[in-house]
């Protein structure tokens, strides 16, 4: 070891064995000033339902610090809001909040911390400013107490209450005052006339009323534009649209959605709250074959007769009954005209049908289908039906007898020579 070095170690060894002389701070003023504002917009049409997103502040600062080696540091400072909380309320408003107080912890001078509330704007909201009182709940350190080697901490509960202003927009809202249905039939397309009140409180321009399908609805719209112009709050307004029914649809009402895109009072592009509505849907135009099965005959040409009715729920226009022969049958005549037909009315179709000869003797089932238009004028084909015909060969009689028919011949025969001889005589 050398010894130059001793000194130096000696010299270390005595500053480690002196007591450090601590500097402790506490802060003789401050206390926590809150301040609360809405992230994004404020203004909510009547009807939204919406996250509103709260920040609260702490501006709060500590004004006067003290800083000795007798000082002992608190764990917390003055202007530091501890386990703050937040509530939302909306007495005196046309706002519903559905969110219950959110935690918020501690929020320390200079900080913020957000809160989300799930706000509701009564469908019935008058245009015009709310003020929406936000609570918030904290505690703070009101002093410190110096005993000696202990602090003794003094908190005090403190609950503000942070003004929020929001605002109800004008907006227009659509009541369905009537509802009125043309030809409206499975498989068909009709007309969905309606009167449309605006119970809202814009003045909207450029209205225009719009009906679209309901999920899955059978309801589709062709036609489902119409157009208002301007829209006053309390007008009443007629539209029409043209809606399609899938054939397989039932009788009964089938849901259909109906909104007006508007301009609003600034002018922006808006779309008012969709307005579900029910459609009465009428029976599917059907037919059915209700004459007898037709018998003819292998080897001949013949009118087959066959009665056709209208077994829908619709008037049907310039109908034609047509048949598909197939073997054993023909026909150069294939389509017979029916006219016009109600429900429940019948109509008689003509056929010219050939029978092969070589036909085998059994019921058979001939294709049909009856094209006609409905009250659209639309060209519609009915589903396929079965017209049943029977072969039988015809029966013997007198006529094609062999021996009837050379009993007939020697008549005809003997009575000729009679004839011959007496006239000879005479």
């Amino acid at each position: 070891m050398r010894w130059q070095y001793v000194p130096v170690m000696l010299l270390v060894l005595a500053l480690l064995a002196v007591p450090a002389s601590a500097q402790g701070a506490k802060y003789l003023y401050g206390n926590p000033e809150l301040s609360a504002t809405i992230a994004g917009t404020n203004e909510f049409a009547p009807g939204t339902e919406t996250g509103l997103t709260v920040i609260i502040a702490n501006n709060g600062l500590n004004t006067i610090k003290m800083v000795g080696s007798t000082i002992i540091t608190p764990d917390d400072l003055p202007n530091t809001a501890k386990l703050a909380t937040a509530a939302l309320k909306s007495e005196g408003t046309p706002f519903t909040v559905k969110t219950d107080p959110q935690f918020l912890s501690d929020i320390m001078g200079g900080a913020s911390r957000t809160a989300t509330f799930n706000v509701k704007v009564a469908d019935s909201a008058e245009p015009g400013t709310y003020v929406l009182p936000l609570e918030v709940t904290y505690t703070y350190l009101q002093d410190a107490e110096d005993l000696g080697d202990t602090l003794r901490y003094n908190y005090q509960k403190k609950t503000e209450t942070l003004p929020l202003s929001v605002r109800v927009t004008p907006d227009l809202r659509v009541e369905v005052l009537d509802i009125r249905s043309e030809s409206l039939n499975v498989g068909t397309e009709g007309y969905v006339s309606m009167t449309l009140k605006n119970i809202g409180s814009d003045p909207a321009e450029n209205a225009i009323a719009k009906v679209t399908r309901n999920g899955e609805s059978p309801l589709i719209p062709t036609d489902g534009n119409s157009y208002i112009g301007t829209f006053e709050p309390g007008e009443t307004v007629d539209v029409r649209f043209k809606v399609s029914v899938v054939d397989t649809a039932e009788t009964k009402s089938y849901p259909l959605d109906i909104v007006v895109a508007y301009d609003d009072y600034e002018g922006k592009a808006m779309t008012s709250k969709a307005v579900t509505i029910g459609i009465p849907v009428g029976g599917k135009i059907a037919f059915e074959v209700v004459s007898p099965p037709a018998t003819l005959n292998p080897g001949q040409k013949s009118i087959l007769e066959v009665v056709y009715r209208n077994a829908g729920a619709a008037t049907v226009y310039n109908a034609q009954a047509r048949i598909s022969a197939v073997s054993p049958f023909t026909s150069s005549d294939d389509t017979a005209y029916l006219g016009d037909l109600a429900p429940g009315e019948s109509a008689t179709a003509r056929f010219e049908v050939n029978v092969d000869g070589d036909g085998t003797e059994k019921e058979y089932g001939i294709d049909s289908e009856i094209r006609y238009r409905d009250d659209l004028d639309n060209s519609k084909i009915s589903d396929t039906m079965k017209v049943r015909v029977a072969l039988e060969k015809r029966q013997g009689t007198l006529f094609t007898n062999p021996v009837f028919l050379v009993a007939i011949a020697a008549v005809i025969i003997g009575a000729g020579y009679y004839i011959f001889v007496y006239r000879k005589k005479r």
